[in-house]
């Protein structure tokens, strides 16, 4: 039975290997001007999450086994195979009074797979520092715990930004950019002065202008202030002067606390036909140890990319 599973499991990693054989040939895609073209519709939907289980300690790569008991065991795949298996026609009325039962397993898209990279199975997004955690300094730690144990509104002009459709929930929108429960998609669009990212989550356009002066700081726009330049075939974004009521990003996958005086330095490179590699590098002498670099893979995704529509018009916001 052993020889079998891991005959099995040999003939799985094959067959995962053959789009990287096919991409022998392959030549990075360019646009008019010659730089590579990156546009498209992508998502980053995976079970990998930012930070890495403390369990697997500075296992950054686990072999295909491992990574797909991984799979089957991610907290939400399990509860998504238990929204889709049949129901029972005999079973009683539920009895804890739960009305907030709008989001089953057809209304969400987090992903089924774990990330790879390279031929490599991740454990987490982080590579640097090596145990794949945020190396927050006891000052940020601090104040973003704080501000996780808060509750209470006095009006819907504290409430998240998420819930009030201001930017996605979490760091969807970034930067940087962090796939959360559902919506996952990003449409890129390009010319020779801007590189246009349309984030699905929660309809945002990340405007980065590409050789350019940044804006005063007085400006802190939402998703901070973006300018980018070419280093060879990989577009790279700095941006910084972030909103400070952008601070804490909050989600169902990933939790973050980025102050409005970090800087976010962004590489985006098309590894192959059907990919491109989100690299991206956090630093902030207040609120981090080091620097903290993380990769994600984007993938093509098929269709086009429909607005998110969140509750515009909808004024009973308590």
């Amino acid at each position: 039975m052993k020889s079998f599973l891991s005959t099995l499991l040999s003939g799985c990693f094959l067959l995962l290997q053959l789009p990287l054989l096919a991409q022998g040939d392959w030549e990075v895609p360019r646009t008019g001007s010659g730089v590579a073209d990156l546009q498209g519709v992508w998502t980053s939907a995976t079970v990998t999450t930012l930070e890495r289980d403390p369990v697997l300690g500075d296992r950054l790569v686990v072999d295909v086994e491992e990574a797909l008991r991984l799979e089957q065991t991610a907290a939400l795949n399990v509860l998504t195979n238990a929204d889709n298996a049949p129901s029972d026609p005999d079973r009683l009325p539920p009895t804890d009074g739960n009305t907030d039962a709008g989001y089953n397993a057809f209304w969400i898209d987090p992903g089924t797979k774990i990330a790879e990279i390279s031929g490599e199975y991740r454990t987490s997004f982080i590579v640097d520092p090596a145990n794949g955690r945020i190396p927050y300094t006891a000052a940020a730690r601090g104040a973003f715990l704080q501000y996780g144990q808060s509750s209470g509104y006095d009006g819907p002009e504290q409430r998240p930004l998420g819930e009030r459709c201001i930017v996605g929930f979490g760091s969807s929108g970034g930067p940087p950019m962090l796939p959360v429960l559902y919506n996952n998609h990003y449409q890129i669009v390009q010319n020779e002065s801007y590189v246009m990212i349309l984030v699905e989550m929660n309809h945002d356009a990340r405007i980065i202008r590409l050789n350019a002066e940044r804006l005063p700081t007085k400006f802190s726009p939402w998703l901070g202030d973006s300018v980018g330049h070419w280093e060879g075939d990989t577009l790279v974004v700095e941006t910084a002067n972030f909103h400070p009521q952008q601070s804490f990003r909050f989600a169902i996958k990933h939790s973050l606390y980025l102050p409005s005086t970090a800087k976010v330095t962004e590489r985006f490179t098309r590894t192959g036909p059907n990919e491109i590699l989100y690299e991206f590098t956090v630093e902030d002498d207040g609120a981090y140890t080091q620097p903290w670099t993380a990769q994600i893979p984007m993938r093509t995704a098929s269709g086009a990319l429909y607005e998110y529509a969140c509750h515009e018009g909808n004024y009973a916001l308590p």
